[in-house]
């Protein structure tokens, strides 16, 4: 999810700025690579690299290409290397780090800003990014999972200015359904594949860590909530493996306290994929990189659960030039 500073928020702080006699801070510079990690193998692979912020790939079901967003448009970037390729998203939306292919793929979810609304919205289109309608209007909200027989999206929301909770709405359109209540701050939705779990990271309890409800609800005071990481790291973005068997996640440092700086060093980190029964984890560092926001975002995996992809990011520099499908040193 992107940043979830209100805009109300940040328009009085550059108002307090300008009026200390303060100049406005340029956001940070980076350069982005777009990496495949191959599991067998445990080789990183370059399949995309720029001087200007690329975030959140998603893998396509055929297996062929992934889709990633820069500067408010969706691209899809093929796996063995090429220029993107734009999709035919409506130009007023703004697209966030927010968005994935259904488990069909024939419809991509997507979240945006738009002239009607500076926050976040959700929608749906056609897996080439045309023909959107609005499925969430209610902002700011962020898509981040799909079903996987392609009738919900989970999604997470602030509806009362506080607080960040876990929602699902049909992906037809409907009214949204709230599925927690605690007043921790809960992100990074994505559902097992078997559609039983919907996992999340939550702040809830103290630390960042990965947590799991069921796909109806937490139920009342969020009992049914089950928390599957506990260790010393700041865990998000959780992502099952197509094949239900690996939890993929990103792993800040302690004491991080969100997950919007780009330039942390960080480890994409791996456990089997809980079962009924929680028991005490020991995940396993996959990859290591300078990354953060934008990073593993929502769901990554290839489509045969051997391969996940990836953006690491550099700040204040340009990409140092790579040959497209290059192996990283």
């Amino acid at each position: 999810m992107t940043s979830r500073l209100l805009l109300s928020s940040a328009f009085l702080v550059g108002v307090a700025a300008v009026q200390a006699g303060g100049a406005r801070q340029t956001p940070p510079s980076y350069a982005s690579r777009v990496i495949v990690h191959d599991l067998d193998r445990g080789t990183d692979t370059v399949v995309h690299q720029a001087s200007a912020v690329w975030e959140a790939p998603n893998w396509s079901r055929d297996g062929k290409f992934l889709v990633s967003n820069s500067g408010g448009k969706l691209y899809r970037i093929p796996v063995g290397g090429g220029t993107p390729e734009a999709l035919a998203v409506d130009p007023s939306l703004r697209c966030n780090n927010d968005h994935d292919l259904s488990p069909d793929g024939k419809q991509i979810a997507i979240s945006a800003s738009s002239p009607s609304s500076r926050q976040s919205q959700i929608y749906v289109a056609d897996a080439d990014g045309s023909k959107a309608r609005l499925v969430v209007s209610a902002a700011p909200s962020y898509f981040h999972g799909w079903s996987p027989d392609g009738k919900y999206l989970s999604f997470v929301a602030n509806r009362d200015g506080k607080q960040y909770d876990l929602y699902r709405v049909l992906a037809a359109g409907g009214t949204e359904e709230r599925l927690t209540s605690d007043p921790g701050y809960d992100d990074g939705t994505d559902y097992s594949r078997d559609g039983k779990w919907i996992y999340f990271n939550s702040n809830r309890g103290g630390g960042w860590n990965i947590w799991r409800i069921p796909a109806d609800g937490a139920g009342p005071d969020d009992q049914k909530a089950q928390r599957i990481t506990n260790d010393d790291l700041e865990d998000w973005f959780p992502h099952p493996s197509p094949d239900g068997k690996s939890l993929l996640f990103l792993s800040f440092p302690h004491g991080t306290e969100g997950h919007n700086d780009r330039n942390q060093a960080v480890a994409i980190r791996m456990i089997a994929m809980p079962g009924d029964r929680i028991s005490e984890v020991q995940p396993k560092a996959i990859v290591e990189l300078t990354g953060g926001q934008g990073t593993i975002n929502v769901n990554s995996w290839s489509p045969d659960s051997r391969r996940f992809a990836y953006v690491s990011y550099q700040a204040g520099t340009a990409a140092a030039p790579m040959p497209a499908n290059s192996r990283v040193p």
